[in-house]
């Protein structure tokens, strides 16, 4: 199990974006895709169902890996799937 800590900044942006902090923790857990960032980060992404947008939406958590260790920079949520999917879907 990989250990995850929350920066300030993705603090306030699950309040604003109203993400859903256990989606966030099980996609960490269980990625469907990892995609290389700049800066030595990583993309971590997985779709879920939105029960307040009603709809599938993809989650992007940005972050950092070390030694079972995953620091979370920031995240979001967006319906254009298509757009940030690599590979067949």
């Amino acid at each position: 199990m990989v250990k995850i800590t929350l920066s300030e900044h993705v603090l306030s942006e699950i309040r604003r974006r109203q993400l859903d902090i256990r989606e966030i923790e099980r996609i960490i857990q269980s990625p469907e895709q990892e995609v290389p960032a700049k800066k030595d980060r990583v993309i971590i992404q997985g779709r879920y169902f939105d029960e307040k947008e009603n709809k599938k939406m993809l989650l992007r958590i940005i972050g950092e890996r070390s030694e079972g260790n995953f620091y979370v920079i920031t995240a979001y949520k967006t319906s254009k799937i298509e757009k940030y999917w690599k590979g067949e879907m």
